[in-house]
């Protein structure tokens, strides 16, 4: 029992001065506005990320497996670029409740309008998916503006004070309802679909319970999650991206939904649409792959193999060339 208590003050006293650091740099990127504090994030990194090699040899490595025509040169650029987009990320994280879709300083911008506002006026159960792209938090934020009424499904941060913080940013400037992954979480997803409200999904990252499906060519573990949800409650599978345009000023790309009809071969379908839902998302990650997080684990397989022939055929395509 005194061991117990002593590892809980152990976590508590970590926890307290992780979240006294995080809100330190909250803090100051609050002071210096939103451009000045995506600048500052950017120049981080840039300058400080990019040079932690572990994580970004992951990424290096990642990409030249999904990327093998790619020179050296081009892989730099796109881990430099993601490293850009991270730093700003974080910072912007102080001035959430700056992203707007309306007004005159409006930081947020839709293309394909016209289909948003054709799925949002057939009444149905809808599930926003996208991946890490640009500023992921902004897609809920956009289509709270825009009309939808729903919920965001969250992986919880494992330090407890600054997920709380993190919740009620996203609540106070999305959606109020803020779903922890789980399953309490899961019964709550159902219940807004069936009230035919709208779920907001993340789906590009690795699980170890998901299903394995193609993605860039390699098996990927994958949430069936948005796959079965659908196809319980008949929900639109809706697609949507995100694009950093310059500084904190973001376009969001709503793409048509996915369509599909159920077999009756739940195991198929399943798989068949959560394969369907990672294509879009690899389709997505090939427009901007700069703008996407390459230091994710997304692939479960020994990469050595894939990178050694992917390596001989660079080195075959520049000789030739």
């Amino acid at each position: 029992m005194q061991d117990s208590g002593v590892a809980r003050t152990g976590f508590s006293l970590r926890y307290a001065l992780e979240s006294a650091l995080f809100f330190t740099f909250i803090g100051f990127f609050r002071l210096v506005g939103v451009d000045a504090a995506s600048a500052i994030g950017g120049f981080v990194g840039r300058n400080l990320f990019y040079r932690v090699g572990p994580i970004m040899n992951r990424a290096r490595d990642n990409l030249r497996a999904a990327f093998p025509e790619k020179s050296t040169a081009e892989i730099e650029a796109i881990v430099l670029g993601m490293c850009d987009n991270l730093g700003r990320t974080v910072a912007e994280y102080a001035h959430l409740d700056k992203f707007s879709l309306h007004g005159p300083d409006a930081r947020l911008e839709i293309v394909n309008r016209e289909i948003a506002d054709r799925v949002l006026a057939q009444d149905k159960a809808i599930i926003f998916f996208s991946g890490h792209f640009a500023n992921w938090e902004l897609l809920p934020f956009l289509a709270a503006q825009f009309g939808f009424e729903g919920g965001e499904v969250y992986r919880p941060q494992n330090n407890p004070i600054v997920d709380r913080w993190l919740v009620e940013q996203r609540a106070r400037n999305g959606t109020p309802d803020q779903i922890a992954k789980g399953p309490r979480g899961t019964r709550r997803m159902f219940s807004l679909l069936r009230k035919r409200k709208a779920l907001y999904m993340l789906v590009d990252q690795k699980t170890n319970e998901g299903i394995a499906v193609p993605f860039f060519g390699r098996d990927a573990m994958t949430t069936p999650a948005p796959a079965l949800l659908a196809l319980k409650v008949g929900a639109i599978l809706l697609p949507a991206s995100s694009e950093r345009t310059s500084g904190a000023r973001f376009r969001i790309t709503v793409h048509e939904p996915l369509e599909y009809v159920p077999s009756g071969d739940s195991n198929r379908d399943v798989y068949l649409l959560t394969r369907a839902i990672t294509d879009q998302v690899e389709r997505s990650v090939r427009a901007r792959p700069d703008q996407w997080l390459w230091i994710h684990r997304r692939w479960p397989t020994d990469r050595r193999q894939d990178l050694v022939r992917n390596r001989r055929a660079l080195q075959s395509a520049e000789s030739s060339g």
